[in-house]
């Protein structure tokens, strides 16, 4: 029995020692080379039996109006922390929802998004840190906001910030203005409902918080403490 138990345990070990390793080098890889897609737009194409909208755009390609927007709507210690926003948690729980994507990091939700599922279990969660905290090991901030801003949710099978803005306003990624940002910024936390096309009063009202917001942050040069 004793010996039973060993091996099981040693082979726990090199399974559990050769996934680290396989997804370290995989995320490793995916400093360099941008993923042609994410797990949650490979489950929407294959749930709706439809090709996802999604066009990838380096960094520089895309507004920095959109790119502080959205570190003012989703993260704002974005820069500062290594993958985890500790206080919004804690807050988060203390409130007692049901929700509590106030918590969830722009890395956090990069991983979700790039690698697992979508789902609520203590697996997920704890693979979602994993990859967080393998990202902002072997990442740059930038990389992270860079593949987040192309693999994000922002309409019905739009993902990406490219897609996005031609689908919504009819020009690239890199030409969107403060408003325009704000707008697809303020959809974030629920792209099936809001609409950053046709706002709502509410969207609207979230779209002009989050870019008060962002001018608080100090805008564009905010995003030179990443």
């Amino acid at each position: 029995m004793t010996r039973h138990i060993k091996r099981i345990v040693k082979t726990g070990f090199l399974l559990g020692a050769a996934f680290a390793v396989f997804t370290a080098l995989l995320v490793l890889s995916l400093r360099w080379i941008n993923p042609p897609s994410s797990m949650v737009i490979q489950h929407w194409e294959w749930q709706s039996e439809r090709k996802a909208q999604h066009r990838w755009r380096s960094l520089d390609q895309i507004s920095t109006n959109l790119q502080i927007a959205v570190i003012a709507s989703e993260d704002q210690k974005f820069p500062s922390h290594i993958g985890f926003d500790f206080s919004a948690l804690q807050k988060a729980l203390s409130e007692n929802r049901k929700r509590t994507r106030g918590a969830s990091t722009i890395t956090q939700q990069t991983a979700k998004n790039l690698f697992l599922w979508n789902g609520r279990s203590y697996v997920r969660k704890g693979l979602e840190a994993w990859f967080t905290l393998l990202m902002e090991t072997l990442w740059s901030k930038e990389r992270i906001l860079e593949v987040y801003l192309n693999i994000a949710e922002f309409g019905e099978g739009i993902y990406g910030a490219e897609a996005a803005a031609r689908s919504h306003f009819g020009k690239s990624a890199q030409h969107l203005n403060r408003w325009q940002s704000g707008l697809l910024a303020a959809v974030l936390p629920s792209p099936k409902r809001m609409s950053a096309k046709y706002p709502s009063d509410y969207v609207q009202g979230r779209a002009y918080t989050i870019n008060r917001q962002a001018q608080q942050l100090g805008g564009a040069g905010y995003l030179k403490t990443l």
